[in-house]
């Protein structure tokens, strides 16, 4: 057996920033190369390195939903449907029951082998499509009873690169199913194009330092996030607390909608956490179900946000976090052919809630609220044919979503989007979003007296109205949070809810949560998007900040009387002693 280089602290942090900084060139390279505008101006992507042993290394400026778990998952069916590995592999990776997330997220996997054959790494690069051959015009598409009538393109690790040539059977399979074939093929080559990026770049990191320096680090730098949340646990009270969030009904789902219960134990002294989400129900006749990878990562994801900053991501710390699962569920339990299409959001959001809820209740030190549901229209997938050069077009909108909840410390972060993206995608540029598609985008601006009102609050919701412009446009969209408003924790209180409308020349009428919108010229589209819980009493909220809440308009001075007790005379300033009198007599009187 050959020893490792012992490494210095100062050196493995050296090589930490180099890890990260190739996932970040990684990511640039899609970014920049990408053609469609999900990737180039959303940025929903994620790039990650992984060690042979399938352990994730680095995920610098990923989204967390792809890759705190799933990576991992993937790179093993990897090597099981591919024991031999060579240098100019390149894999198609979307297959949710093998590791992928859902089947819209194409994945490149690209093995990194040494001079010698060796496999030192393992490269990935995540992106999520506009089409991938659904039965339907979207890649979220919660109605599909199974993947059959769902109807995606999958590929279990399917070999796409042999001796770094494209194996074309493979293009124009894929090609002859999706909607806007030249955007997916160029996405496709963006992706193969930033895993070659980080291929290179690692062998270029390996000739530099040594691949024993490179091994030494791998395994210094998961002991180090092993240890890092050891610590991290060994000072938190042993307890056990659950907690729970309630989807909104729609099509496919029991007539109250889908609750969502996680049970959260601690064990300080085997410095462990047990995250229990066996007591789900059974896997649901719709998309809306939560894959394998998706499950663990909102556990992951809620477990990290309550433990605050500072704990590293990567195989080390992940693998102090135990997550139990139960076959047949809705939530990381469904077999083939089980349709997890919207499984990156809606009820992995909600498990990232009940997890959240769970240590709240017990922790208030560490409290985070429950951050706004996704996916309202304007928000969705709109497809149409462009009348100005008569092309089909077919697109995720990112025209904003704020979400952010509330917590022990802070307000909360306004552009946070989902609690899976955790801020991570970018806000569609108006201009841009009208430049590209057939469309007019009338306002889109916050919601006044909808944020989730504590002593720090949630963000407000944010409302969107658009328009076609010379022809039809459709949108798929799975909007949740009409009835089940994001929770407040602590005395907090829940945000604003979703809505959807349509507005004709006849008037405006109500849209459900869940469906196809079809617009024509001359109507509109009315969509709001919810808000973020709160967190603590109100009327413990520092007067200060409630002015100038007000000042922004993001209250009114009604609701800063009523809801937070504080008076706010016509000049805009606080009447001290009116407001003395309200936080004395308290909300009731």
């Amino acid at each position: 057996m050959i020893s490792q280089p012992a490494l210095s602290g100062a050196r493995l942090a050296v090589l930490r920033s180099r890890m990260d900084g190739i996932s970040r060139k990684m990511s640039k390279a899609l970014t920049r190369a990408g053609r469609s505008g999900v990737l180039n101006r959303a940025k929903d992507l994620s790039c990650a390195i992984l060690s042979p042993e399938c352990a994730l290394l680095s995920a610098a400026d990923s989204l967390p939903i792809h890759v705190l778990s799933g990576p991992d998952l993937m790179a093993r069916s990897m090597l099981d449907a591919h024991p031999e590995l060579r240098r100019g592999d390149a894999f198609l990776h979307n297959c949710p029951y093998t590791g992928c997330s859902h089947a819209a997220d194409h994945t490149i996997l690209v093995p990194v082998i040494d001079d010698e054959g060796r496999h030192r790494f393992t490269v990935l690069v995540k992106a999520h499509q506009a089409d991938i051959g659904d039965s339907a015009p979207t890649t979220y598409f919660a109605g599909a009873r199974d993947v059959y009538e769902e109807g995606a393109l999958i590929f279990p690790a399917v070999q796409v690169q042999r001796d770094y040539r494209i194996i074309d059977d493979i293009v124009r399979m894929c090609r002859a199913r999706i909607r806007v074939p030249d955007q997916w093929y160029g996405d496709f080559l963006a992706m193969i194009g930033a895993a070659r990026c980080g291929e290179q770049e690692l062998l270029d990191l390996g000739a530099e330092v040594g691949w024993d320096v490179l091994d030494a680090f791998s395994q210094g730098w998961l002991a180090y996030g092993e240890r890092q949340m050891r610590d991290r646990i060994a000072g938190l009270p042993a307890l056990t607390a659950s907690g729970s969030s309630r989807h909104d009904p729609m099509p496919g789902t029991p007539a109250d909608g889908v609750e969502v219960r996680a049970t959260v134990r601690i064990d300080p002294g085997a410095h462990r956490i047990i995250v229990d989400l066996t007591d789900n129900i059974d896997v649901l006749p719709c998309g809306l179900n939560v894959s394998e990878a998706c499950a663990r990562t909102g556990a992951l994801i809620g477990i990290f946000n309550t433990l605050g900053a500072g704990v590293v991501k990567n195989a080390g710390s992940i693998g102090r976090v135990e997550i139990l699962l139960r076959d047949g569920s809705c939530i990381g339990g469904g077999r083939h052919p089980t349709s997890f299409s919207v499984s990156t959001t809606n009820l992995a959001d909600r498990i990232v809630a009940a997890v959240q809820i769970a240590v709240s209740e017990v922790l208030p030190e560490m409290a985070l609220a429950e951050t706004g549901a996704v996916n309202p229209p304007h928000k969705g997938v709109v497809s149409g044919i462009d009348p100005r050069d008569g092309r089909a077009f077919i697109n995720q909108l990112f025209l904003g979503s704020t979400g952010g909840a509330a917590s022990a410390r802070a307000d909360a972060w306004l552009t946070y989007s989902h609690a899976g993206n955790a801020g991570m995608s970018f806000v569609d540029s108006i201009e841009m979003v009208e430049m590209h598609h057939p469309l007019r985008v009338l306002r889109r601006e916050l919601v006044p007296d909808s944020e989730g009102a504590g002593e720090h609050t949630g963000a407000p919701a944010l409302t969107v109205e658009l328009e076609p412009i010379g022809a039809e446009i459709e949108i798929a969209y799975v909007s949740d949070g009409t009835i089940n408003r994001a929770q407040g924790v602590c005395g907090g209180a829940a945000a604003g809810a979703a809505a959807q409308a349509k507005r004709t020349q006849a008037g405006v009428v109500d849209l459900p949560p869940f469906g196809h919108l079809r617009l024509r010229p001359g109507e509109a589209l009315l969509s709001v998007g919810t808000g973020g819980g709160g967190f603590g009493d109100p009327r413990r909220r520092d007067p200060a900040k409630v002015c100038e809440d007000v000042r922004d308009r993001r209250i009114s001075r009604q609701r800063a009387w009523l809801t937070y007790g504080v008076a706010i005379g016509e000049d805009g300033a606080i009447d001290a002693r009116a407001t003395t009198e309200l936080r004395t007599k308290g909300p009731s009187e």
